[in-house]
Parts: structure tokens; sequence; C-alpha cells
């Protein structure tokens, strides 16, 4: 059996459906699954059981004979929440608990982690584990993360291969349900198809013209295939950056919505929102040496080519 948390969500919905497609059926879907507009992401998925989130880890310690591999990318993910114990028990003790079993039951394990730990980048955006504990989050969210991060590289007695994935900006199908959280391609689509305009953050630092802010966007499509090599390959453990490794500007994406609806280019800046103006991103880039290195030789979907085929099943 393979368990995949946060079998609801963006992500892991996504992975479950690349999964069934290679065949793998008995899947162990992990959520709380009070969300109905989440659980629709299910419909049609090939799953043999679902476990509550909070039973989850009893249910292992009874079944652990007959996992496979864990797939742990559920977790509160909203960059605005501010209940740091809420951050700390599901993003990073509940983490520690799977770990744990892991260790003890000879598990292999990929979990997410987030670019969200590398704060402004004022050490890069470089997956050199030694670089890890010095990095600054700019949030809660990202925080929770990073202490995961420093305290998984710190443990004496790890699973017998883990990866920890730190995820870009990620779009595609199935994120309909995240609200604010969702991706400026899904806003972009919504935007444009009832105003024929698209709103974006002014820019309130001085090397960033309006809508040239840069962030590292990746395709969940290959989010999903990463994951799908390191089930495969389980040889080279360790933390990783999972982007496109190319940053592209918030003008260049909005283009390429326009673009794909075939509707002409209007874009109105707006004020970036208080309660994340001095917590803001102005630049993400992922270094992929590692994961190359590690064995992975796929391409990433360039942005125009990757929301072209995201708005398609939009529209469809």
């Amino acid at each position: 059996m393979i368990i995949v948390t946060g079998a609801a969500g963006f992500i892991g919905s996504y992975l479950i459906q690349r999964l069934n497609q290679d065949n793998y059926n008995a899947i162990i879907a992990v959520d709380k699954f009070t969300n109905e507009a989440k659980n629709k992401n299910l419909i049609g998925a090939k799953i043999q059981e679902r476990i509550d989130r909070d039973l989850f880890l009893t249910w292992l310690d009874r079944n652990y004979e007959t996992v496979e591999f864990i797939f742990h990318i559920g977790a509160r993910t909203d960059t605005t929440e501010f209940n740091l114990d809420l951050l700390h028990s599901l993003n990073t003790e509940y983490t520690k608990e799977i770990w744990k079993r892991c260790c003890n039951y000879q598990i292999p394990l990929v979990y997410a982690s987030s670019a969200a730990t590398y704060g402004l980048g004022e050490f890069g955006y470089d997956d050199d584990e030694s670089k890890i504990p010095q990095l600054k989050p700019l949030n809660p969210y990202g925080v929770s993360k990073q202490e995961f991060d420093v305290w998984a590289l710190q443990q004496p007695h790890k699973p017998f291969f883990w990866a920890g994935l730190k995820f870009f900006n990620v779009y595609g199908p199935n994120e309909y349900h995240k609200g604010r959280m969702a991706s400026v391609i899904w806003h972009a689509y919504n935007q444009i198809s009832q105003t024929g305009k698209m709103k974006l953050f002014k820019s309130h630092h001085p090397d960033y013209k309006d809508g040239e802010q840069k962030r590292d966007f990746i395709y969940v499509k290959d989010v999903a295939e990463v994951c799908r090599f390191f089930m495969h390959h389980r040889k080279h453990s360790g933390i990783y950056n999972l982007g496109s490794g190319q940053a592209r500007t918030f003008n260049d994406l909005a283009n390429a919505v326009f673009r794909a609806l075939d509707k002409p280019v209007q874009i109105e800046y707006i004020d970036t929102p208080i309660d994340i103006r001095d917590k803001y991103q102005y630049f993400t880039e992922a270094r992929m040496e590692k994961l190359k290195q590690a064995g992975y030789s796929k391409n990433f979907h360039d942005l125009n080519r990757g929301v072209q085929e995201y708005i398609r099943t939009l529209v469809s």
C-alpha cells in the first residue's frame, strides 16, 4: 500500500491520480475529509481506504507491515495563518511522528517542505543542507516547515530512504478550493474570464518595477513526476528544491493567461495587502542541480506551456 497524506488537497489528490495512471490503486488516503470542495478532488480516484488524519498514526502502528511508501503531503499551508501552536502541531510535530514511525518500521518517506523556508533569499535558494539551518522564513508557515527540516537533518536515526521536497510556486488542476492561497494563475483565469482584466500587486521595492517581481512557478504535473521518481529511486536521501529552476515575472504569467484565453492584455496594479507586504518575496528561483545529480532527467514545463495546458482544463 502507498500512503498519501493531504490526499484531498491540491498536490496530494493530483499525485493520487498520477499513481493511479501507473496502476497503483492500493492507496491509503489520509486527510480530514470535512471540506466538501476538497473532497471533489478524489472523485474517480482509485483508493483502498480513507483514514482521518487524527486516526492515521494509530492506524499506521497497526498496519505498517503492509505499507510500501509514504508521501506526506498534508500540511496547513496558509501563509497568512498566525496561530503558531496550530502550525507547530500540524506541520512540525505531526511530521516528526510520521518520521519516527518510518524509522521504526523501515518505510521510505517523501515529505513536503516549502520554498517559504528561504525567506527573503538572503542565503540564496540553494538546497545545500549545510546552509539550511541559516535560513530565515518570513511567516509562521515557513517557520513550521523550517523547524522540521532542521530537526530532520539533526536526527541520528533516519528512514532508510527519505526526501524533503521544497515546493516552490505550484500551480495546476485541483487547486480551486484553496481560495486566497490558490496560485496566481488560478486567480488570473477567474479575473480575466469575469472582467477582462488582471490585477497584480504593485512593487514596494525600489529594485523591481510593478509586475516584475519574479517567482519560480512549477506545474503540479512536474511535482508528481518527481515524487514518482523518488518512489522508484531510493538512493539519495536528503532535502531537495522542487521548482522549475527558472524565475519568471508576474507580468510574464499574466501575459501567458491572456494568451491562453485569447484576450487582449489589460493589467491593473494594486497595492500589496498590508498584512503580507513586509513578508513578500520579490524573487525566488530554485537551484535544481542537486535533483539532477540524484538522477532526475525529465524536463520541467515551461511557464507558457504549463499555463496553456492548465487553462485548457479549466475551460473544458
